[in-house]
């Protein structure tokens, strides 16, 4: 795996991409028996009303990575707003373009179109687990978005867990009983430890909320007090 894929070689994509074909949902599985779900069918549907909180607090346009088969983005484009999605797997980039909406197979450590000039950049689903650096991640999102941008990033909301959340999870992809393809980092991370790390990257967080069992954080450039 290199860093540009951001961990997901070809042969890791390869579950994710026939998930996607047949519909049906996956599992991030750790060595300690750890599981993160990812909600496939839901990614396959149209954005619903929790995603809706997310699109109402975005500026346009909008770069959505791990932008999946494009619920997102054709969220955006069917409302004539400017979008586009970046996803390293072709199916899921194909499915994008399928319902209308613009996206490209690209991983977000490549040249992305519009670099230093988006004014919301998009991290849901889990994405933020990628490459299993975080602080890699959002370091690389912040040379993405414009200098009075916003990053969104959908993070782990796990209330009953005892202590925060924040670490690298050494994964193979699950379907049913059966565990494939080959063992890749995953970052997963909650919300006061993803702003813990944000501060220290030169950035602050101007929300957080919870809906439908999900939660964000929106983060901005911080301001040097004078």
């Amino acid at each position: 795996m290199t860093a540009d894929d951001g961990g997901w070689n070809a042969q890791a994509r390869g579950p994710y991409a026939q998930a996607l074909l047949s519909q049906q949902d996956l599992e991030l599985v750790a060595g300690d028996g750890r599981v993160v779900q990812l909600d496939i069918r839901r990614y396959l549907a149209d954005a619903d009303e929790v995603d809706a909180t997310v699109l109402q607090r975005c500026v346009p346009p909008v770069l959505d990575v791990g932008c999946g088969p494009g619920r997102i983005v054709y969220a955006f484009a069917s409302a004539g707003m400017a979008v586009l999605g970046v996803d390293v797997a072709d199916v899921a980039v194909e499915l994008t373009t399928d319902r209308g909406g613009s996206a490209l197979t690209r991983s977000v450590f490549q040249r992305v179109p519009g670099e230093g000039r988006w004014p919301t950049v998009l991290v849901l689903d889990g994405n933020i687990g990628i490459g299993g650096d975080v602080d890699r991640l959002l370091d690389r999102l912040t040379e993405l978005m414009s200098d009075t941008g916003q990053l969104i990033v959908e993070v782990s909301c796990d209330s009953a867990a005892p202590t925060p959340t924040d670490e690298v999870l050494s994964v193979r992809f699950a379907v049913g009983n059966s565990v494939v393809g080959p063992v890749f980092d995953w970052s997963v991370v909650d919300e006061a430890s993803l702003i813990s790390r944000a501060r220290r990257l030169g950035l602050a967080a101007a929300g957080q909320w919870s809906a439908g069992g999900r939660a964000f954080v929106r983060l901005v450039r911080a301001v040097d007090s004078p």
